[in-house]
Formats: C-alpha cells, sequence, structure tokens
C-alpha cells in the first residue's frame, strides 16, 4: 500500500506552505500528491509549481472537473505538465454534481456517464497523437457541428509531441455505475468516501478491474489521544456534505451512505442541516461512519487500525492535510514510518 499527501483545493486563502508540504511528502517516501478544484483555485496551477519543487512524487489532481475544460483543453494541460515534471503526472477526473456543473459551468449535467466515455475517448486520442482528433459523439464533436457552424473546422493533431502515449487517468466516483465505468475504462478509482470493513457492496461494480488497477481512497488522519476531538473535523465535513455538498432530492454522498448501511442516519443529517441546525447535523453524523473511514486517536490505535487497511484492495491512502503546518509534517512522518 502507498501513500499520497492530498492538498485539497484552497479555501479562504491559499493553503500554507503547499510546496514545502508536498517536499516533505517526498522526502518521507510517499508516492503521491494530489490537488483538487470545486469554484475556486484550480488544480493544475498548484501542481505546476509543486512539479518544479520536486522530482520523484507522482502529481495527481484529485479530482479536476471535466466541466471545467473541454476534453482538448484538458489534455493541453496535461500533457504541458507531464513535460514540466518528466512524465510524473496522473490526471484524476470527476463530473462534480448538478449544483456547481450547472450553477458555476454553465454547463448541463445531463447524461453524466456518456459525459465522461466520451471525454476519455477525446482525451486519450489527443496525448496518443496518432491521428487528428475526432468524435461525433452525442455531448461532444470533434469537429465543431452545430448552430451557427461555419463549416470550416477541421480534424487536428497536437503540435506538442505527448512525452507520453498515454497518462494515466482515474476517475471519482460514488455511484455503482460511475464505479464501473471506472473499472471498464480507468486506471484507477478515487473514492471519497470509503471503508475497508465495507469494501464488498463495490464488489459489483468493481468485477471487471484489470491488474494494476488504483484505488485511491482519502484517509482523515489525526494524531488525538483524544478520540471524541480526532473525530470532530470528520463529522463536519460529512455533516457538510451530506447537507451543503449536492440537491436535497439527489445527494450522491447521502445515496452512497445508504448503501454503506447509514441511510437513516444520514437522512437525519441532512434534514437538521437544511433546517439551519448544523451543530446538532454534526452531532448526528455517526461516530462509526466517521472512525470506519478515518485513521483517527493515539498512535497505537492508528497502527492497529492501519493493519485492516492493508488488507483491503485499497492500493494508495490519500492522507489530508492540517491546518497548521508542523502538524501535517509531524503526522505525514508518524503515518510514513507505518506504511512505507
Amino acid at each position: 500500500m502507498k501513500l499520497g499527501l492530498h492538498l485539497g483545493y484552497w479555501q479562504k486563502n491559499p493553503t500554507d506552505r503547499f510546496i514545502e508540504l508536498a517536499q516533505k511528502a517526498e522526502a518521507f517516501g510517499f508516492d503521491s500528491v494530489f490537488t483538487a478544484e470545486a469554484y475556486g483555485s484550480d488544480c493544475f496551477t498548484p501542481l505546476a509549481a509543486i512539479a518544479v519543487s520536486t522530482s520523484k512524487i507522482r502529481l495527481c489532481t484529485g479530482v479536476m472537473q471535466i466541466s471545467a475544460r473541454t476534453p482538448v483543453c484538458a489534455a493541453m494541460s496535461a500533457l504541458t505538465l507531464d513535460h514540466i515534471s518528466n512524465g510524473r503526472l496522473c490526471l484524476g477526473v470527476g463530473v462534480s454534481g448538478p449544483q456547481v456543473v450547472e450553477g458555476w459551468y454553465g454547463q448541463p449535467f445531463k447524461r453524466p456517464l456518456e459525459r465522461t466515455r466520451e471525454w476519455l475517448d477525446i482525451f486519450q486520442q489527443v496525448i496518443a497523437r496518432e491521428a487528428p482528433v475526432a468524435l461525433n459523439g452525442e455531448q461532444y464533436k470533434l469537429p465543431y457541428d452545430g448552430p451557427n457552424n461555419l463549416h470550416l473546422g477541421k480534424p487536428l493533431k497536437s503540435i506538442t509531441h505527448p512525452l507520453r502515449k498515454k497518462i494515466p487517468v482515474f476517475l471519482g466516483a460514488e455511484g455503482p455505475k460511475n464505479i464501473a465505468l471506472a473499472a471498464e475504462r480507468f486506471d484507477g478509482w478515487m473514492p471519497i468516501f470509503v471503508s475497508p470493513y465495507r469494501m464488498n457492496i463495490f464488489d459489483d461494480s468493481l468485477a471487471s478491474k484489470p491488474e494494476g488497477f488504483e484505488i485511491n481512497a482519502m484517509v482523515n488522519c489525526i494524531v488525538n489521544d483524544n478520540l471524541e476531538e480526532a473525530m470532530y473535523p470528520g463529522k463536519m465535513t460529512m455533516a457538510l456534505y451530506l447537507g451543503g455538498m449536492g440537491a436535497k432530492k439527489d445527494n450522491f454522498h447521502k445515496n452512497l451512505m445508504g448503501r454503506m448501511g447509514f441511510g437513516d442516519e444520514a437522512q437525519k443529517v441532512q434534514d437538521l442541516w437544511y433546517a439551519g441546525k448544523h451543530d446538532e447535523a454534526i452531532k448526528a453524523v455517526p461516530d462509526a461512519l466517521v472512525d470506519e473511514i478515518s485513521l483517527l486517536g493515539p498512535k497505537e490505535r492508528i497502527r492497529e487500525r492501519l493493519q485492516d487497511w492493508k488488507k483491503s484492495d485499497v492500493t494508495t491512502l490519500m492522507i489530508g492535510h492540517a491546518d497548521n503546518f508542523d502538524v501535517s509534517v509531524k503526522t505525514m512522518e508518524f503515518i510514513a514510518g507505518e506504511v512505507v
């Protein structure tokens, strides 16, 4: 099992000393560093800064939102960063949700599976650079074929030759069909909430995963002798995702919690959040749920629970960073000593 540092996306301000965090992760033997985006900072620019300040650690987006860029634009950014980093890029992508896609990017959220397949087809054509890029899809058409078409476009090949014919692409997914698509077409899967004790709920979706398929799981790691204190950040995050990150009638995170066996509890959390009772919603998040998807408590307890992660199908533990730089470094050093 490998380790990844997940820097996420910037909040109100840039993440403090994020380049140094990546350098520390590389020194401790971490395999990869991940950056994300929502509706603020982007995922590629921080990776470019990290690329010129490191030499070995893999550089991963986790995730890049496919509605933010055309497939060709994403491929141009990817091949450029792959050159800058000497072939260290892995591209984690995801469809996000209708609130962000329609509200922020002004794009339709129709048929996300179809959109993802077509996006990947075009991306892979650009990176392979074996022929001019063309696709007559339902959601993407290259050359353009639609209203106000001048009929002057033609299939093109990238001017710049990619460093590699294939850049690994991971899919961030929660629903059964999306996870199955990851196993079928992608090089790996990035689950946001996963428990080593309940991996069986994904068996059908992952049945077709090939050899070498990566499962990069986000795991919150907090070393604290007070287990209740250690759980609070995870409970706060879970309440936000169940209540504030997704539409009330169709919240992907809540649907996943139902498949994990926490459906009634998730519904209660969402109801409290929508009623404006955020503190009560946080308290209502089950301790068992947060504990299973995290590594929390005293060092001895974390060592013990790490063994369960090592026995699972997860290939990389993506460890999130703390708000405090020194705490993040100490946590990375400890967990690296147990895994690397």
